[in-house]
């Protein structure tokens, strides 16, 4: 079976889809991957051909508005499939969902497959502008030319069926975010020392970074010796960070800047807990990969967020945009020392039991009809 997925982003491809890559070619599948810019990402054009992965370049402007622009990614991805030939496609973020599952449709590719990994700008703080609308309507021409859709949290599911921009006719999973190698991801010691705080992602407003940043300061004017560590980059995006702002948080101490990780481990192993103030997610791979190497959480009680936290257990859930909240919660682990350790090991059980990513993938490779061989199950249900 040839399956062909389509992303967004070719810098995640390996870190987020190498698994299940490999789970299909375990499979027997045969697997293309179509992204903007992998012949520029050497690691991961290297990577994807030391597992024998056909890569194709396919332009996309990620974050733009540009209607002709858009079109041209349609048409680049209709000629892919009409070369390619795949028999399945599985397309994931927003542009490859929409415009990847409608070219599969021309195309002819009698098995197509969406992921919805989040919601995107248009969704997130309450926007319901002209491109909400526009982005809703694309998603409803889309999204009935699929077999069927994934989503990475149970709202995103009910959204999508409530504002009718996934049909009763078209089926859909909920299937535990992209999951985590538990193995690769192994639980470390917590560092010793004042506590230290970790927040990774790109640096756009809807990720809560000004709320990370702020509470940080708050915190810092209690408990000076409490570090507070940055890891990301400043995206294309409408809510973009402003350089001016991080050079400020780090100027006057409040923001130790990481920069961009190809690597995330040595961050997270390095500290005391994770916090994620996001607005809304799919699914947070870095929230499961802190919770596999046996971190508590700090995140909010918003959609993809909420599902990786038992709040008490395994860290806190705070208000969307609260700085209070995250003050309150990050005080507690200054002023208890054994929260940490105690929440951080039930992270680590939850990963295990929930998040792993093989058994994420299995659910996926069931749901698509891909099977193992020696199971005598068909290729494509």
């Amino acid at each position: 079976m040839r399956v062909l997925l389509l992303a967004g982003f070719a810098a995640s491809v390996v870190r987020f889809r190498g698994d299940l890559i490999r789970a299909m070619q375990a499979c027997g599948c045969e697997v293309h991957v179509a992204a903007p810019g992998l012949s520029a990402c050497r690691e991961v054009a290297e990577a994807l051909s030391r597992m024998g992965v056909r890569m194709h370049d396919t332009p996309l402007g990620r974050t733009g508005t540009s209607i002709p622009a858009d079109l041209a990614y349609l048409f680049r991805s209709w000629r892919l499939m009409r070369r390619v030939r795949p028999a399945a496609t599985l397309a994931y973020t927003a542009k490859p969902v929409i415009y990847g599952t409608l070219a599969a449709w021309v195309a002819g590719v009698p098995y197509r497959y969406a992921l919805v990994t989040g919601l995107g700008f248009a969704f997130t703080a309450g926007r319901r502008g002209m491109l909400t609308q526009v982005v809703a309507f694309l998603y409803r021409i889309a999204l009935v030319r699929a077999r069927l859709v994934f989503f990475q949290n149970p709202d995103d599911q009910r959204l999508f069926r409530a504002r009718g921009l996934l049909l009763s006719s078209t089926p859909s999973v909920v299937v535990d975010g992209s999951g985590v190698d538990v193995a690769s991801y192994a639980a470390t010691p917590l560092p010793t020392g004042s506590p230290v705080f970790l927040m990774i992602g790109r640096l756009i407003g809807d990720k809560g970074v000004r709320e990370y940043a702020e509470a940080a300061r708050c915190v810092k004017l209690r408990f000076p010796a409490a570090r507070f560590r940055l890891a990301g980059w400043i995206d294309a995006n409408p809510d973009a960070i402003a350089p001016e702002e991080l050079d400020a948080w780090v100027a006057d101490g409040t923001i130790e800047f990481l920069g961009r990780l190809e690597d995330v481990r040595p961050a997270i192993a390095a500290a005391t807990a994770y916090v994620l103030p996001s607005y809304r997610e799919g699914t947070p791979r870095t929230v499961l990969e802190a919770m596999a190497m046996g971190r508590p959480i700090i995140t909010t009680d918003a959609p993809g967020c909420r599902e990786t936290v038992i709040d008490g257990e395994n860290g806190f859930l705070v208000p969307v945009g609260s700085v209070d909240a995250l003050v309150e919660s990050m005080v507690k682990f200054i002023g208890d020392p054994a929260l940490a350790p105690r929440m951080g090991e039930r992270s680590r059980g939850i990963a295990e039991e929930k998040y792993d990513v093989h058994k994420v993938n299995a659910v996926m490779l069931r749901e698509m009809g891909i099977a193992p061989p020696q199971s005598g199950a068909p290729h494509a249900g």
